[in-house]
């Protein structure tokens, strides 16, 4: 049911690994949402009786071509290849989560945007003599910063080229194809501006509706990382709009409906948004910036999504203090590997913040990265979004073999 009491329109849920967090179980069960049992590391017992079959789930995707699907992984869309034939989905998923497509896609509105699709066999020859340095290079199909570079010289090139196949090759074993394929790369134009993410869908009508947007915070003009991102009412009344406005034009392009994204763009200093990437079916990865969402904006943007349920932002906002809302992702910049390190001290790093909404910790020797942190902070602190931003993290690890 929605928060009105009214029926919620048919919908699909599909989970998968690497992580599925209380807030969406929660959600899961009490709004009774149907969910495909796959094959996918997930306690299904945790998600109540709504759990359907791989083959229920398929049929009902057969039977109901418009029903409205969610996933909280890019994990998950492998299935929806496989099982959404006759319907949309899979053509709009490869629409969006192959960026190279989505370059394609977009050329009415970026034509004298600079990209090109590479094959892995290809790198150690290819030459960048029509992409001008400092260009970037990434998998495109890729998830989470993985094999990303800001190649900044020729010199820089020649160093990287001869690793990047291996090193994406080795992050792909972590992840299906359908979110990481090592085959593939995409050099484009490296694009200049404030990083912005933005949790949004199309509607059933195929109209934007935005549910929160994110600065993406860096340490410096070469961070590639996913360290901070933060979000306040200045950055929802700023950005509201021209974001609003920038994916209808998309929308009017792709022709999607009942469409959930999350989508990554810069903002360029003449003000024209460029995007990174416009990840399908999904909010932000490992249930981030959804679950950040209810902390700030009071309210659930999964069951906004599939109720059709849109916010009142002027509303909101004016309900709100003068905070800032972060997302922390504790990628192991520390220098010890994953799997040498014995534990890391999550207590310490709480107390050095004014307000800890939520404390997420992951297996940091299956996945490069120690957690995540939700953060509420007054304006007058953002001190402390600066300090964690340039931390590797070294302090609050400790080596295998130096337990006391």
């Amino acid at each position: 049911m929605t928060e009105s009491g009214e029926k919620m329109p048919p919908a699909l849920v599909l989970l998968d690994g690497p992580y599925v967090s209380r807030y969406l179980r929660d959600t899961i069960r009490e709004a009774d949402l149907p969910v495909v049992r796959t094959a996918a590391e997930v306690d299904w017992s945790l998600l109540g009786v709504g759990v359907l079959s791989e083959a229920e789930g398929r049929a009902r995707l057969q039977a109901e071509p418009q029903l409205i699907v969610l996933t909280n992984s890019e994990n998950a869309l492998g299935w929806l290849a496989d099982n959404a034939s006759g319907t949309p989905l899979p053509a709009w998923i490869e629409l969006f989560k192959n960026k190279a497509r989505t370059r394609d896609l977009l050329r009415p509105m970026y034509p004298d945007f600079r990209y090109r699709e590479i094959s892995a066999d290809r790198l150690a020859s290819w030459e960048p003599a029509d992409m001008p340095f400092p260009f970037v290079i990434k998998p495109a199909v890729g998830f989470f910063s993985l094999g990303v570079h800001l190649v900044t010289d020729r010199a820089h090139w020649e160093r990287l080229r001869p690793e990047l196949a291996a090193e994406v090759q080795a992050a792909a074993s972590q992840y299906p194809s359908q979110v990481l394929d090592a085959a593939l790369f995409l050099a484009e134009e490296c694009i200049v501006g404030q990083e912005y993410a933005i949790d949004a869908c199309f509607d059933a009508d195929g109209r934007p509706v935005i549910f929160n947007i994110l600065a993406h915070r860096f340490s410096s003009a070469a961070d590639v990382s996913d360290r901070v991102y933060s979000t306040s009412t200045e950055i929802l009344a700023q950005w509201l709009h021209p974001f609003t406005n920038w994916l209808g034009e998309i929308g009017s392009l792709a022709g999607v409906r009942n469409f959930p994204l999350h989508a990554e763009v810069r903002v360029q200093p003449d003000g024209r948004i460029v995007p990174i990437e416009i990840n399908p079916l999904r909010f932000g990865g490992w249930c981030t910036t959804a679950d950040l969402t209810p902390h700030c904006w009071g309210f659930n943007p999964y069951l906004a999504f599939l109720s059709g349920w849109q916010p009142d932002w002027p509303a909101i906002c004016a309900q709100k203090p003068d905070h800032i809302w972060s997302i922390v992702v504790l990628d192991n910049t520390s220098g010890v590997p994953g799997p040498e390190v014995a534990a890391f001290d999550f207590e310490a790093l709480v107390a050095e913040f004014h307000r800890v909404l939520d404390c997420r910790p992951v297996d940091h020797r299956r996945y490069p990265l120690f957690g995540f942190l939700f953060l509420e902070t007054p304006v007058e602190k953002a001190a402390e979004l600066e300090a964690i931003l340039v931390s590797d993290l070294r302090k609050y690890v400790t080596p295998t073999g130096r337990l006391s």
